[in-house]
């Protein structure tokens, strides 16, 4: 008697929405995820650093640790089977440690151009992340797609001191970097902690330029044992046009990894 085959591998939901295949380039420029304090959206940045990273193709990534050390994504990874150090030792992850904020920690005077502290702080760090880009693309490049992560977007506007222009304007040069170097952004945001005008206008036009906004919510009836939030995909037919796809779907994070599934699938 022949043994049953297996039964069928569930679809990767979030892979799907976001129109990602095996290796390659994304069909985007620029990923715009936002959570919540009750549901944190973390699990989504781990998804694309370790897709990115994969043995499929010669994927590279540029990640901004804004919120957490290297040593917290090299434990959460390696549960998901992808060891960070290792993957830097092969110049394929260049990680800007920013924890302490460091890059704009010290009293600057301005320059000749009247240029702030701020603003030099800034562009410090932009110049960080060009130079890890081709300090990547300096050896032993294969023409992989270079993933830039910013993983906390409410700790540069506090190395801001509030200033959501000088974010924006931070963002827009990474944005420009996408076209110039070939690369997409991926920035996380906490949604229901900016209550300024500025901060409110700053996250209207991060939607507004975004290729795909991703959304991690907490469930109407709250967070349940086998599903811990529900996730909306909204893919756009341009940066600021008509939404041409949306996607949801709920998922539970586990030790390694996260399960994608319909609502009522799993009952």
């Amino acid at each position: 008697m022949n043994p049953s085959p297996p039964p069928p591998r569930d679809p990767d939901l979030l892979e799907e929405a976001l129109g990602l295949g095996r290796g390659g380039s994304p069909p985007w420029r620029l990923a715009f995820v936002e959570d919540c304090v009750e549901t944190s959206g973390a699990f989504v940045l781990h998804h694309f650093l370790k897709r990115a990273l994969s043995t499929e193709g010669d994927g590279t990534v540029v990640f901004l640790g804004l919120a957490q050390p290297f040593s917290h994504y090299d434990r959460v990874l390696r549960k998901m089977g992808c060891n960070l150090s290792v993957q830097r030792n092969k110049n394929k992850l260049h990680f800007i440690d920013l924890l302490n904020l460091e890059f704009l920690g010290e009293r600057r005077l301005s320059n000749e151009k009247g240029e702030n502290d701020i603003e030099i702080g800034f562009m410090d760090l932009y110049n960080r992340i060009l130079r890890s880009i081709e300090a990547i693309r300096s050896k032993d490049y294969n023409g992989g797609w270079t993933t830039i992560i910013i993983d906390d977007l409410s700790h540069l506007e506090i190395a801001a001191h509030g200033s959501a222009k000088h974010v924006l304007d931070f963002l827009q040069y990474c944005r420009s970097l996408t076209s110039e170097m070939d690369c997409s952004l991926v920035i996380l945001n906490h949604e229901d902690i900016h209550s300024s005008d500025e901060a409110l206008q700053m996250l209207s036009h991060l939607d507004y330029i975004s290729d795909i906004l991703i959304k991690a919510e907490t469930l109407s009836t709250g967070i349940a044992a086998d599903v811990h939030g529900q996730m909306t995909v909204i893919i756009k037919d341009a940066p600021g046009g008509l939404i041409k796809k949306l996607h949801s779907f709920q998922f539970k994070v586990k030790e390694n990894g996260v399960e994608f599934f319909y609502p009522g699938s799993r009952f």
